[in-house]
């Protein structure tokens, strides 16, 4: 059966964080501030919606401009692209963390913040069953705050680990 569920019936912990990095043309690696990249928003909301309000915060809270898109180069093929074509340092989405930057581009460390993307495991805040719980405890364990204490970190306003 399917049900509603609403945010507080739920319980998030902390599995990881994405620190997200620039992909830029030219050939200097050295960082670059946030506020001097721009970020793709794409047009499919359904796709995108977190990324893209995540985008929006980013982009609102620290001076990094946006771009739409309506090609899905959020990630892939299209989104190196979209660096090519842009000419500035496009954040990278958590989804393209492991692809391969292509040799014409480079890999650029964000500052002045540095942007994080968290991964949190969901489960229903009354679970009652041991073995549902116990997964639970084993699978975060050992994650450690993955860097989002570091005083220049930034998430946005409604990520439940943005350290106030």
């Amino acid at each position: 059966m399917v049900g509603q569920v609403r945010d507080e019936d739920l319980d998030a912990r902390l599995l990881g964080a994405d620190r997200l990095y620039a992909v830029s043309t030219g050939t200097s690696t050295e960082p670059v501030h946030t506020r001097d990249t721009v970020v793709l928003i794409d047009a499919d909301e359904v796709s995108w919606s977190s990324w893209n309000r995540w985008a929006a915060a980013l982009a609102e809270e620290t001076g990094a401009g946006t771009v739409a898109v309506s090609d899905g180069g959020i990630t892939g093929p299209a989104f190196f692209d979209h660096v090519r074509r842009l000419r500035r340092p496009v954040v990278n989405c958590p989804k393209g963390q492991t692809t391969p930057v292509p040799a014409d581009l480079v890999a650029r460390p964000i500052t002045r913040p540095a942007p994080y993307w968290t991964w949190s495991l969901v489960s229903r805040r009354n679970e009652r069953r041991p073995a549902v719980r116990a997964l639970v405890a084993a699978l975060t364990r050992s994650v450690d705050g993955c860097g989002l204490d570091n005083p220049d970190a930034w998430l946005p306003p409604d990520d439940p680990y943005r350290v106030t």
